[in-house]
C-alpha cells in the first residue's frame, strides 16, 4: 500500500499529461478540421459566382450561337429562354438553354426540367385577369 501511495503522485501526473496531450491534439485536429472546411467553403463561392458571371457574359463571347435579342434570362432552373430568330420576324424554334463552365453538370432541379421536356411534358398557357 505504501508502494501505491508513493506511486500515486507520478500517475496522477502522467495521467493530467495525457488529458492536456490529448486536449491540444483535439484542437490541431479541429482547427485543421475549420480551417479545411473554410478553403472548401471559399472555393464552392468563387465556383458558384464564377459560375454567375459566366452565365451573364456568356452571350457577348466570341461563338454564342443565338442573337442576344432572342434571349431571355431566367436564372432560375435555366438560364435562357432562347427564341431563336424572333427579333429577324422569323421563329425558328424555342430553346431551354443551360450555361455551364467546363466540367459543371446539372444539378437535380436542372435534370428534372431536362428530362420532362424529353418526355414532351411542357406547354404553353395564358392566364388572364379579369377586372
Amino acid at each position: 500500500m505504501e508502494a501505491f501511495k508513493e506511486q500515486l503522485p507520478i500517475v496522477i501526473t502522467w495521467i493530467i499529461i495525457g488529458i492536456i496531450w490529448g486536449y491540444l491534439l483535439a484542437k490541431i485536429a479541429f482547427q485543421k478540421s475549420i480551417h479545411s472546411a473554410r478553403k472548401r467553403a471559399t472555393k464552392q463561392s468563387r465556383s458558384v459566382i464564377l459560375g454567375e458571371v459566366n452565365e451573364k457574359i456568356a452571350p457577348a463571347l466570341p461563338g454564342f450561337p443565338y442573337d442576344c435579342k432572342d434571349l431571355v434570362f431566367i436564372g432560375k432552373g435555366i438560364d435562357y429562354l432562347v427564341f431563336d430568330w424572333l427579333a429577324r420576324g422569323e421563329l425558328k424554334q424555342i430553346i431551354l438553354l443551360e450555361i455551364k463552365s467546363w466540367l459543371s453538370k446539372l444539378n437535380r432541379n436542372e435534370m428534372m426540367i431536362k428530362e420532362a421536356i424529353a418526355r414532351g411534358k411542357i406547354s404553353y398557357e395564358v392566364f388572364r385577369i379579369r377586372n
